[in-house]
């Protein structure tokens, strides 16, 4: 049964994948793009990363493991600091929220794009979509088989892709093969123990992906750990950065003074560094929209069923 459901799938998103196309993958040496990275290795596409210049990122030795595995040319790009503040302005700017979780991930993106809008390409290929359709977020991992499904169907109703918004910015075309409407309807009719199963003991999301590129693709990339975008990057060191750069006392004192002015209670300095960049171009969540459910933290309009906010981040 599984080998079976392995095959169709496989037959489904090789015809999702071809059917792409832009010239440039966004590669981080993850599962999702290196499957891609794998469908593409006869086509002459071009691999572009991204890797933090200042802090630690882990995603620059699987992508030059996936490059050399499947012959593609890679453009990598190494943002110094200054060039990463840039990057998180233009995407406050483009997104219009000071989410500290979605600004970290999404800066890289940004800066992929932006490489690419540089080196003439108008498209670029991405994994969107493969953690939200085959539970690969760590979070599932702790949850039974009703929860994870529960949660799955929750986040099919909201999920959404702030690689669109960027490229649609940039003038970059965005192509997501695991979004495609063939892959979303089988990726929602396979049962949970085929998105979340065991290897060696040890529990893994994505698992009929890892099932069915185990002997396609490189050992260390189809059982690695899943890791965060901001972390393959190293943008999450711009968390410990603001901690560092921002006295307590300062801190305190803004955070007070935006409670009370906008009705904001911001939680941390890399959120702070954020809502003042945000304040810079739009005015505050409260008077925005008005809505029946609001954020707690911001007061940003909230979709019901929703347990974060997308406008600051906060968890619900």
């Amino acid at each position: 049964m599984v080998l079976k459901k392995a095959a169709t799938f496989y037959n489904i998103l090789e015809k999702s994948v071809n059917s792409c196309k832009s010239d440039c993958i966004a590669l981080s040496g993850g599962l999702d793009s290196t499957i891609l990275a794998y469908f593409l290795r006869h086509k002459p596409v071009k691999g572009i990363v991204i890797i933090a210049k200042d802090f630690l990122a882990n995603d620059m030795t699987y992508s030059q493991l996936v490059a050399k595995e499947f012959g593609l040319e890679l453009f990598i790009e190494y943002p110094s600091i200054e060039e990463l503040f840039e990057a998180v302005e233009e995407t406050i700017k483009i997104l219009k929220n000071f989410n500290h979780i979605e600004i970290r991930n999404s800066i890289v993106m940004y800066l992929a794009l932006k490489k690419a809008k540089q080196n003439g390409f108008t498209g670029m290929i991405t994994g969107d979509g493969a953690d939200e359709l085959f539970a690969g977020y760590n979070f599932f991992l702790k949850k039974s088989n009703n929860e994870i499904q529960s949660d799955l169907e929750r986040i099919w109703k909201i999920m959404h892709f702030t690689t669109n918004t960027i490229g649609e910015k940039l003038g970059i075309d965005i192509e997501s093969p695991f979004l495609n409407e063939s892959v979303i309807t089988y990726a929602k009719s396979i049962p949970v123990d085929l998105k979340v199963n065991t290897k060696d003991g040890k529990k893994f999301g994505k698992w009929i992906l890892r099932k069915m590129f185990e002997n396609k693709i490189p050992k260390s990339v189809v059982w690695r750990d899943k890791s965060a975008m901001q972390d393959g990057a190293g943008t999450s060191g711009l968390t410990s950065l603001f901690e560092s750069i921002l006295s307590d006392e300062k801190f305190d004192s803004k955070v007070k003074r935006y409670a009370k002015e906008d009705k904001v209670k911001l939680q941390s300095k890399e959120s702070l560094y954020y809502y003042e960049i945000y304040k810079k171009y739009f005015q505050p969540p409260s008077s925005l929209k008005s809505s029946k459910s609001r954020c707690p933290y911001c007061q940003a309009e909230m979709e019901h069923d929703s347990r974060f906010c997308r406008m600051c981040g906060s968890l619900l």
